[in-house]
């Protein structure tokens, strides 16, 4: 039996991938291993698409179908456009639920400027919490869509913001009662309103201006699971400092109190980005006076060196991302 969560490596090669054989020459970019945009060529264009499920949080459903995607073709270094949004309800659910969900959608859609063109909503028993998978589709020029394949030794890793963002706000959202006597309540507001952070659209374009060698916006997996799949895509080896990581106290108390590792947990709002030693300096300052954090956790090393963290000085093998650490604290409420 398959556990929650996404699919491992191995099996999304042995049993998706494997059974997806019929090729077209328009498209430039294909399903693979950190790969969570698709690029089809389109003359002096190239249209940058991402399909992603909300599943893991309800209160903020409509808000995050919009960011994951878009941040997905943000990674691309391209601007989102359009989203669709396919919505599955549960029986019972009310029109005032469907109301804030859409009013969630739109403003975040709003916000980043990004039109929701299309989509369909159903009341369905197949579901028993809202569920919606949004698809979001971006323009750039062509070629000048960042890709992973570019990643040399010797790159730096930059990583946006603080670890664990989506999963503090979500798991503070879900267990307010259980964390009353763990957070204060400056510190349960901090942690809920972590998802007012979850865009990495705004350093996604500004990166892919100035050129990378690949970015990856880290969700399901956490930090340690974007690296992961960006050196498998890259083949490459790494170098990451753990005490370099960046993350919040709030995170921290949560994830001891929940016995989880913020490394592996869900951080929409952070973005992974591979710079050159010609472009890391001007690429942490342009994000910097963009207004966003932004940290050098590591550096690219030769593929046979392998995907290691740096833990007090000792070099420690980094495992491939398996089930998000956020269903740990998820499976609390089962």
């Amino acid at each position: 039996m398959l556990k929650i969560g996404k699919l491992d490596s191995d099996l999304l090669e042995k049993i998706v991938f494997r059974n997806i054989r019929f090729r077209r020459p328009e498209v430039l970019t294909r399903p693979g291993i950190g790969e969570d945009c698709a690029v089809i060529d389109y003359g002096s264009y190239e249209c940058v698409m991402s399909t992603d499920p909300i599943t893991a949080a309800i209160g903020d459903v409509g808000r995050l179908s919009v960011h994951i995607s878009c941040n997905d073709v943000a990674s691309n270094g391209v601007e989102p456009v359009g989203i669709m949004l396919a919505v599955l309800l549960p029986e019972g659910t009310t029109e005032k639920q469907v109301d804030d969900m859409m009013h969630q959608a739109a403003q975040a859609s709003e916000e980043l400027g990004v039109e929701i063109i299309g989509g369909h909503t159903e009341i369905t028993n197949a579901v028993n919490q809202p569920v919606i998978v949004s698809t979001a589709i971006g323009r750039g020029e062509k070629w000048a869509s960042q890709h992973t394949e570019n990643m040399k030794e010797g790159d730096y890793i930059l990583m946006t913001k603080t670890a664990g963002i989506e999963g503090t706000a979500i798991i503070a959202r879900d267990f307010q009662e259980q964390l009353k006597d763990v957070l204060t309540k400056e510190e349960m507001s901090e942690a809920i309103s972590m998802l007012d952070k979850v865009s990495v659209v705004k350093e996604g374009v500004t990166a892919g201006r100035i050129g990378t060698s690949g970015m990856h916006d880290i969700t399901e997996g956490g930090v340690l699971g974007a690296l992961w799949e960006m050196c498998r895509i890259g083949k490459v080896g790494a170098e990451v400092f753990i005490d370099k990581v960046p993350v919040e106290e709030v995170t921290k108390k949560i994830c001891e109190e929940f016995d989880i590792d913020y490394l592996r947990l869900i951080s929409s709002g952070c973005m992974m980005i591979m710079a050159g030693p010609d472009k890391k300096d001007i690429l942490m300052k342009e994000i910097r006076d963009a207004g966003i954090q932004i940290t050098c956790i590591g550096k690219i090393k030769k593929e046979e060196q392998g995907v290691k963290m740096n833990v007090g000085g000792e070099l420690i093998e980094i495992a491939p991302p398996v089930s998000d650490e956020v269903y740990k604290a998820l499976a609390y409420k089962s």
